[in-house]
């Protein structure tokens, strides 16, 4: 017989740490990337390598890649994501005669013409503060590619890298585009905007179709991939696309008598079918198995697996590929509202204290 335990989401994550230490569930639910990798190094997690081989010919190389410890071994099971991408109302681009655009420089002419038009081109509301989050990570993809990027969030790389300059840089194009009162609005305003038809585009997660909630908004809501930046990283399709796996616990007092239990109920989690009943009851995160039957999905997530089926690299948004105490609210949140009130300064001043910030955190516990 299965047993469940269902603790809230704010909850479960303040106390997973002393959860895992003490007498956890055999199985337990979480995010993949750094965090998933942080137990695994702390020996709290059981590698799983014996289940993904026999489910592995069910996910991409992209999924493959987000579940391997620093170790190289397998941790998660993944379950569910949602993509980040730029999100536009249908409608607003056939009034104006709008093409989506694929390169970085089609994307600023679009901007411009926006502007033009009477639009705010990019929506962000930015109060509290992960949301700009999700362009840092998508241009320093871009520019700088996926083993950079994850280094630099890990503290492999240092924050004072010109590679990160030139990200700060390349981002500063963008936000002559934003809405001015950013930093007070939260993301809900912010979609809003763009569910108004006052504002052309948005970056931001699926998650943020649930605003769309008007007659005929959400069929009218659709989304690009970020535009190439014209490197060799392109090619890599990366993207933030948060996934959640389910991994095996080391502490449990049950795990040696309910192992092989344990190994089938992950199997299970593996396949479409079992992902498909999760997903009826929460349209917004996709089934990560590739033998889901898709025939459900709306052209929205359609498209939004498609695009992650494309994706050779996916990152899992800032505050879950890095420290949660350099991410938060007294790390790169305020460092990142600090460069957009002035994107135009020179960038290495800030970038030095955001190092400095990074070097003077514990050790992680």
């Amino acid at each position: 017989t299965l047993k469940l335990n269902t603790v809230d989401h704010n909850t479960f994550q303040d106390q997973i740490s002393s959860y895992l230490q003490g007498t956890p569930d055999d199985v337990f639910t979480w995010f993949s990337g750094h965090r998933m990798r942080f137990f695994a190094d702390k020996g709290l997690a059981t590698p799983i390598d014996d289940v993904w081989d026999k489910v592995k010919g069910n996910y991409t190389e992209a999924f493959s890649t987000a579940v391997k410890g620093n170790d190289g071994h397998v941790y998660g099971i993944p379950v569910d994501y949602y993509p980040w991408a730029v999100f536009y109302r249908k409608s607003v681009f056939q009034a104006h005669s709008y093409k989506v655009p694929t390169s970085w420089d089609d994307l600023i002419k679009l901007c411009q013409q926006m502007k033009k038009d009477g639009l705010t081109p990019i929506a962000l509301g930015d109060k509290d503060g992960w949301p700009a989050q999700g362009t840092f990570d998508i241009i320093n993809l871009r520019l700088n590619g996926y083993d950079f990027h994850i280094e630099l969030l890990t503290g492999k790389q240092k924050w004072t890298d010109p590679r990160v300059t030139a990200t700060y840089k390349k981002w500063a194009e963008l936000t002559p585009y934003y809405p001015s009162g950013f930093a007070g609005t939260t993301w809900q305003q912010g979609a809003d905007t763009v569910v108004q038809k006052k504002a052309g585009m948005i970056v931001f997660g699926l998650f943020l179709s649930q605003e769309f909630s008007g007659p005929g908004d959400l069929d009218d809501l659709d989304f690009f991939p970020f535009p190439d930046l014209g490197t060799q990283y392109d090619a890599e399709k990366a993207l933030d696309a948060p996934i959640d796996v389910v991994m095996m616990s080391k502490k449990s007092p049950n795990l040696s008598k309910d192992l092989s239990a344990a190994k089938s109920f992950l199997e299970f989690y593996a396949k479409g079918s079992s992902q498909l009943l999760l997903f009826k009851n929460a349209p917004g995160f996709i089934p990560t198995a590739t033998d889901t039957d898709k025939s459900s999905f709306s052209p929205l997530q359609t498209k939004a697996a498609q695009i992650i089926s494309n994706a050779k690299r996916i990152t899992q948004f800032f505050d879950r590929d890095s420290r949660p105490d350099f991410a938060g609210a007294n790390g790169m949140q305020s460092f990142l509202l600090t460069f957009l009130r002035q994107p135009q300064a020179d960038p290495t001043q800030l970038q030095g204290k955001m190092q400095q910030f990074w070097d003077q955190l514990p050790q992680e516990a």
